[in-house]
């Protein structure tokens, strides 16, 4: 009788946990992995624009980049123009397309539900398996990490090329999850729309009052800084690869943070 009662016992308690994974999580709660969301743009960000100035989370960039592509077709007579699709110009559009599948990942989050800790622990660790592709990839490829100049780029091979894609793709993924959560921290990728609305808070300078507005965008601006910084250290020391290879464990602790997060409120 014992041994059943056990058996029921531990059977009801593996329900609970299951429960709890399928419960969702309050937004105002999700500081903690939202800041390492900003975190790691800035920390992948700045891989790939030492490497071949192109910022592969920072879209609106690349897509002005490859309507100045276009423009340049039309430019002086006809017998002098310049036809060619440049390698900056195909790594943007690599990065752009890259970026938006990532992105549409997020429909699935949608049908499952956005906010449940299912989702955005499997969103996160969708992302990591991604960098980790990226920095098998970027190995592979045998390119170097830094470039000398922005007209000498040292990623220039297929295999680099691929490993963008799944830089560009893992920021997607964590866009969307970011937008969905509609905190302060907005997509945690772009900090425009976070600057303007920080600048223009009616209580910026308030400053011994606690203003969630402002100390969360605040907290993003910070934690993107802090990424580009240790991530260019980083890869100063050890390379593109093993760079993103830390990332892949920022990734793996930020999706077991999502189990620790606390949820709604019931009404």
């Amino acid at each position: 009788m014992s041994h059943k009662e056990d058996v029921e016992r531990g059977s009801a308690s593996q329900l609970s946990f299951w429960s709890y994974l399928n419960s969702e999580v309050d937004p105002a709660q999700s500081t903690g992995p939202l800041a390492a969301f900003c975190f790691m743009t800035g920390y992948i960000d700045v891989i790939s624009f030492s490497a071949i100035f192109v910022w592969c989370g920072f879209q609106t960039g690349n897509f002005a980049q490859l309507a100045l592509a276009l423009a340049r077709l039309f430019e002086g007579p006809r017998a002098f123009r310049d036809m060619t699709f440049h390698r900056a110009d195909q790594q943007a559009l690599c990065s752009l397309i890259s970026f938006n599948l990532g992105a549409s990942v997020g429909r699935l989050g949608d049908r499952v539900g956005p906010l449940k800790r299912t989702w955005l622990i499997t969103g996160t660790v969708i992302q990591a398996l991604l960098t980790m592709a990226a920095a098998l990839t970027i190995w592979k490829s045998g390119e170097f990490s830094i470039a000398d100049e922005r007209a000498d780029p040292s990623w220039t091979n297929a295999l680099s090329f691929v490993a963008l894609a799944f830089m560009s793709a893992s920021l997607g993924v964590q866009g969307v999850l970011g937008k969905r959560l509609n905190t302060q921290f907005g997509t945690t990728i772009v900090l425009t729309t976070v600057w303007v609305e920080l600048v223009s808070d009616p209580r910026l300078f308030k400053l011994r009052q606690k203003v969630v507005s402002r100390d969360h965008k605040l907290l993003a601006a910070v934690a993107l800084f802090l990424g580009a910084f240790i991530g260019r250290a980083l890869l100063g020391k050890i390379g593109a690869a093993g760079t993103l290879g830390i990332a892949v464990g920022f990734r793996i602790l930020i999706a077991i943070s999502w189990i620790f997060i606390a949820g709604k409120p019931t009404s």
